[in-house]
């Protein structure tokens, strides 16, 4: 059977995505990039804002467009947004032919010609896909070290839908990471809802220093990229081997969301502004030239001028690499669904566009520093790439003056910058 796949939403999802293409490939299947070679069209869908959940039934029913034109035979639809909705979706796309949990990818060769619902609950336990395809660039790959979460944000609904935390085994990942090593992945960005909560169920403490420890022993691995740290779990022990080990990247993925201790409070942040100061401080005196990106959310219910204003003088001041800037958006289920002092939406667009605004002038600032600096970088094509400053997807590219090898890592002049573009020289 021909399949034609549609992953939507994060690298999370995307790294499931890869697993369950790989098991169907494995077991006789083959994947085909025009959906008019293709025999069933899978949907791994993102529920975790109203948005995704608006793209993932736009691609529903498209897919379902083409079926009733003969072109395809079957719909199955999984992923996030079958967790959150459930029954829900499948009544009201009656024509789909399947739908299946998160929990039934590991066994999607013994379903895909199956119909209706199959939905299971998520599993406690989390196990080292049986094969691996990548659906990324061959030299750069996503491994989830970790599933599900227990911070229990106001905003987030991810809880509802992945689980609670559970953490793959060292031994697990190591093998994971060996693979994909083998398999050409030059960069590996280690992915979790919490990646600085790892090995806590385990071991009964987080131990992401240890398993970095025995990834950067690995002969064919690269370089390392952290991604979704929490604040509060980002310790100098972590800081001081990122700066002390060429194989990880000097970046670091923090979601701060917010910096009001007002905001972070009614957000069920577990961590106040001071602590976010002091972890940024600690990393920049620790760890030479370090990229820190994330992620705010404005228009929280109850953010008032004043907090607003002080997000403003927060990022002038830390000078974020790179920041996404999202717009509150109450989601059913959530804690803060009910809050009362629920912003306009005009007032949430408006501080939106002003905050991004005010992140513009400082990559203005860091793009000045930029120029004329040599520093690492990774070929994604021959004539594209990125600096060890921006994370596969989401970050800034970079154009090469002259074409260079893809999947190469090495040294570079960056001549021109402006906003997250940038052009390098090789040296």
């Amino acid at each position: 059977m021909n399949f034609y796949l549609i992953s939507l939403g994060c690298p999370k999802n995307l790294t499931d995505s890869e697993n369950f293409s790989a098991r169907l490939i494995a077991n006789g299947h083959n994947m085909v990039f025009n959906e008019n070679e293709a025999d069933i069209i899978i949907i791994n869908t993102c529920g975790f804002l109203a948005s995704a959940i608006k793209e993932a039934k736009e691609n529903i029913k498209y897919a379902l467009k083409l079926k009733k034109k003969g072109i395809i035979k079957k719909v199955a639809i999984t992923g996030c947004a079958v967790e959150r909705l459930k029954e829900d979706l499948a009544s009201e796309f009656k024509d789909a032919d399947l739908f299946f949990s998160i929990s039934k990818q590991d066994i999607i060769e013994k379903i895909i010609n199956k119909k209706g619902f199959l939905f299971s609950p998520i599993q406690r336990e989390l196990f080292m896909p049986e094969y691996k395809l990548f659906l990324t660039a061959p030299h750069s790959a996503y491994l989830k070290i970790a599933d599900g979460c227990n911070n229990r944000c106001a905003y987030c609904a991810i809880p509802f839908i992945r689980g609670n935390y559970r953490s793959k085994t060292i031994e697990e990942i190591v093998k994971e990471a060996r693979v994909l090593a083998k398999n050409g992945a030059k960069e590996i960005s280690l992915i979790a809802q919490d990646t600085t909560s790892y090995g806590q169920d385990l071991y009964g403490k987080p131990e992401l220093v240890k398993l970095l420890k025995k990834l950067i022993k690995l002969k064919d691995i690269c370089r390392l990229r952290i991604m979704y740290a929490y604040p509060h779990r980002v310790t100098k022990e972590l800081a001081d081997l990122m700066a002390g080990e060429e194989k990880i990247f000097s970046y670091l993925d923090i979601p701060l969301q917010h910096i009001s201790a007002d905001i972070l409070k009614r957000m069920n942040r577990h961590c106040g502004p001071e602590k976010i100061k002091e972890t940024l401080t600690m990393l920049k005196e620790r760890v030479e030239n370090i990229a820190i990106r994330t992620n705010f959310i404005v228009g929280f219910p109850g953010e008032t001028e004043a907090d607003f204003k002080e997000l403003l003088k927060f990022v002038k001041e830390y000078e974020f690499d790179n920041v996404g800037v999202f717009e509150f958006f109450r989601e059913p289920g959530t804690a803060a669904y009910d809050m009362k002092k629920q912003i306009p939406a005009a007032v949430k667009k408006e501080r939106a566009i002003e905050l991004n605004k005010v992140q513009s002038r400082v990559v203005d600032k860091i793009n000045k520093k930029l120029v004329g600096s040599i520093i690492e970088v990774i070929s994604d094509t021959d004539t594209l790439g990125r600096t060890y400053r921006d994370a596969p997807d989401i970050d800034g590219t970079l154009t090469f003056e002259k074409p260079v090898k893809a999947g190469q890592i090495f040294k570079a002049k960056i001549i021109k910058a402006k906003g997250y573009q940038r052009i390098a020289k090789k040296i």
